[in-house]
């Protein structure tokens, strides 16, 4: 999904780059680029293109990355969708 981008500020992903050991897990299993690899550390690249599922937690040998699967962008996504259904609705719209 290439230029996908979801709610900006909202995603729960953190990363404690100093105690990264470079792997490259991260940058591996991300479905959507959010990491890099930089001096040996991972980065986030963007993290406004983070989905919250939770693969570079999930896969991180060393645990210094963390995400609320679903919480931020996911659960805002839904709501956003909710709400525009509900206003077709109410408006007669399709």
């Amino acid at each position: 999904m290439h230029g996908f981008r979801y709610l900006e500020n909202v995603a729960t992903l953190e990363l404690d780059a100093p105690n990264c050991i470079g792997c490259g897990r991260c940058v591996e299993v991300c479905p959507h680029g959010v990491f890099t690899l930089n001096d040996a550390k991972a980065r986030i690249v963007d993290r406004d293109v983070c989905m919250e599922c939770g693969a570079c937690a999930r896969n991180c040998p060393v645990g210094v990355i963390s995400v609320d699967a679903g919480v931020g962008c996911a659960s805002g996504l839904i709501a956003e969708w909710l709400q525009e259904k509900n206003w077709r609705r109410s408006s007669g719209c399709c």
